[in-house]
């Protein structure tokens, strides 16, 4: 083929984000791509011309399985929203005028909803001066609320994860002969499938959380007072999984309730974080019981050390996807996960118009939401497999090793 490929990781970073980039970059290699650029730090790094040739950085079997352990991302990542085309053409002339010096044909973006927007855009732009570039999205986000695809990739490691730290923590209360509360606080933004995935921790050996709150539920701050008060009468611990992203009926978030410093990115996102510290205290203050808060945080996308090895094939395989549809000829479009059987579970991958994917939430289904504070077993069948197998590391001196890309 002529002509060259980039690719770029955009929003917040999976522990499998970067085998999609290995499925882009090697299937690229694979069907006879001359260069394989990679953006630093995303398009708005590409703005700064900021780019390295991973052809040369990925020249061997053991890179590529080493960036696929690698948790980040590791080109590194934006939140750079490309402004309306009607209002500032020269960002596009400028994002075009780099792609035409670096003979690109083929360009990626490994994302979730507002990385598809920055597709959508460059697509319909291309289509407008008549450019023969082929652009696509890469699915990615740990928060699964990618329109249309069955699931994104990232999100079964993070489910893996969450499922299995609540079985710890869950265990770590039975240590003392008084009863203890922990309020576990997890990612998701307005969506709750990452806190729903604490469910998965109920097994032979553990008998699971308490209470789960999902944002897709109106949260009542008096109930869930009422809720624990009920429970401390069994004489034995709770833990109980929150999403970040609860809101009382008024429509505030439950960490607005207290004194917070705001912060709002180029997406008009909040910066979500205190709703379990802002519980934990209101159990202590107004139960006279002594409450733990647990935020989960970064540690949901980053830890490589544990991700399902269905999501990193999965992941790997959406990457591959993208180039071979742009190879035959698609833009505009972003790779989806078809799920086509349950036992045995097996997906298969397609491609929808990335219009109808960016910028669009998928909630969970308030019919897989129960009416005790919990989700049907519906919605755990439909998370299951997805946190299948592992992936061992590769260790070096007691420690996993990663790549660097852009050292």
């Amino acid at each position: 083929m002529n002509g060259n490929v980039i690719v770029g990781q955009s929003g917040g970073p999976t522990a499998v984000i970067n085998s999609s980039l290995a499925g882009v970059f090697k299937t690229a290699l694979d069907r006879g791509a001359n260069k394989i650029y990679g953006m630093c730090n995303g398009v708005k790094g590409l703005l700064d011309e900021k780019y390295v040739d991973l052809t040369d950085k990925l020249n061997s079997t053991m890179a590529i399985d080493l960036l696929k352990r690698t948790p980040s991302s590791a080109l590194g990542s934006c939140r750079f929203k490309l402004p309306d085309i009607q209002k500032d053409k020269a960002t596009y002339e400028r994002i075009f005028e780099i792609l035409k010096k670096l003979d690109i044909k083929f360009f990626f973006y490994i994302g979730g909803n507002d990385s598809m927007d920055t597709i959508d855009k460059l697509s319909k732009y291309a289509e407008s001066v008549k450019s023969d570039i082929k652009f696509m999205g890469v699915p990615k986000t740990i928060d699964n609320d990618l329109a249309i695809t069955d699931h994104t990739p990232g999100y079964g490691s993070a489910a893996k994860f969450i499922a299995s730290t609540m079985k710890e923590i869950i265990r770590d209360g039975h240590v003392y002969d008084y009863p203890t509360i922990s309020i576990v606080e997890i990612m998701g933004r307005n969506a709750g499938w990452l806190t729903a995935a604490a469910s998965l921790a109920k097994s032979d050996d553990c008998e699971g959380v308490d209470l789960i709150y999902l944002p897709e539920k109106v949260f009542d701050v008096d109930h869930f007072l009422a809720k624990i008060r009920e429970l401390s009468k069994t004489g034995k611990s709770i833990v109980v999984a929150v999403s970040e992203g609860i809101k009382v009926a008024d429509g505030r978030f439950v960490f607005e309730l207290a004194e917070h410093v705001e912060f709002v990115d180029a997406f008009g996102h909040k910066q979500m974080s205190g709703s379990a510290k802002f519980l934990a205290n209101k159990v202590t203050a107004e139960l006279g019981t002594k409450a733990r808060a647990i935020e989960l945080s970064t540690l949901q996308r980053c830890a490589a050390h544990m991700t399902s090895r269905t999501d990193i094939t999965e992941a790997y395989n959406v990457g591959g996807a993208a180039v071979k549809a742009a190879f035959e000829g698609e833009t505009g479009k972003v790779v989806v996960l078809k799920r086509v059987s349950d036992d045995p579970y097996m997906c298969i991958t397609e491609t929808a118009d990335v219009s109808k994917i960016a910028n669009v939430e998928k909630k969970v289904p308030l019919e897989w939401i129960t009416d005790d504070d919990y989700v049907t077993q519906d919605l755990i069948h439909y998370i299951h497999p997805l946190i299948q197998a592992e992936l061992s590391p590769i260790m070096v001196d007691g420690l996993p090793r990663h790549l660097n890309l852009t050292m």
